[in-house]
């Protein structure tokens, strides 16, 4: 359960940004000021996380008279291959593709709206989850997503105004950061699962944040605007948007699977009737053993008549 809500709390943070960046919009801040101190407040506060996670753990290796130093570190975080670190780096690129267009897309639509597209994330999840599979999803899912998809629809007034008077371009790029998002919950269950969810998330954000100065040259960094209010904001997107979400994500998300990640219950069908089958299929490979145990025994009292056989006869 525990897994689940930390899946449902990750997603239901990015509730709370639209509001701050609507704001940030207003005292005049772009778009790369934005997401970049979002992402530096994220990376400072994963690696903190991570040093902390690290340093507790060592402690309490000591007391109880186990290794000590760096032997401390590696059995919390196993050393990971720079593939491995690699491959994760670029796992967290969704991350900016995801603040990129839905902080865009606050400046064409309201916040309500947007936070409702970039929630769609539930259907296209699964959609890209069947397709990657090649399963059509089960009757409960479709179901749930059809009220998801009427709830929408309501919610965001489609059907009272009409698409008519809803902009477009602000629509699309909402759409878009659902798709990114569905990408970065998929990574979050898939890679490198083995790892420690605090040293993934590390180095998920790291990854993000470097695409980011690639796109957009941290120059806030250094003309003085990280020092104006840019700082608060940087601190809060980044808390809610860059640190909270991969961090539940890495811990949840490789537990309830890569369906139930992005649908919370959405799969639990399906997943039941998996594990039925593997315990119907773990069954009936100990009865094949039983089977083939019995016809060893009954083999070898076969070969043991003659013996006993002739024994009788000598003996007589």
């Amino acid at each position: 359960m525990k897994y689940y809500a930390a899946v449902l709390a990750g997603a239901m943070s990015y509730g709370i940004l639209s509001t701050i960046v609507v704001l940030a919009y207003g005292r005049g801040y772009r778009l790369g000021e934005v997401v970049g101190s979002q992402l530096l407040t994220g990376v400072i506060l994963s690696w903190l996380l991570v040093i902390y996670i690290g340093f507790k753990r060592r402690l309490n290796a000591r007391k109880e008279g186990h290794e000590q130093g760096a032997a401390g570190m590696t059995r919390v975080f196993p050393r990971l291959k720079w593939k491995q670190r690699l491959i994760l780096m670029i796992a967290g690129t969704p991350t900016v593709v995801t603040g990129l267009v839905y902080y865009q897309s606050l400046r064409y639509i309201p916040a309500s709206l947007a936070i409702i597209l970039l929630f769609q994330f539930t259907w296209i999840s699964v959609l890209i989850q069947a397709l990657i599979k090649r399963q059509r999803p089960d009757k409960v899912t479709l179901l749930t997503l059809l009220i998801l998809f009427g709830g929408t629809l309501v919610a965001a007034g489609f059907l009272e105004q009409g698409l008519s008077r809803v902009n477009a371009w602000g629509i699309a790029l909402g759409l878009m950061s659902a798709v990114s998002y569905s990408l970065f919950v998929l990574f979050s269950g898939k890679v490198v699962p083995t790892a420690h969810p605090a040293y993934r998330s590390a180095w998920m954000v790291t990854g993000g944040f470097i695409l980011l100065c690639i796109l957009f040259p941290p120059t806030f960094l250094f003309n003085g605007s990280i020092w104006s209010p840019l700082l608060l904001i940087g601190l809060l997107l980044g808390f809610f948007g860059a640190f909270i979400p991969p961090v539940l994500f890495a811990f949840g998300a490789p537990h309830i699977g890569g369906g139930d990640g992005r649908n919370l219950g959405g799969d639990r069908a399906s997943g039941g009737r998996a594990y039925v089958r593997d315990r119907t299929s773990r069954a009936s490979q100990r009865m094949a053993v039983v089977r083939r145990g019995r016809r060893a025994d009954r083999r070898r009292a076969a070969r043991m008549v003659p013996f006993f056989e002739g024994a009788e006869g000598s003996s007589i």
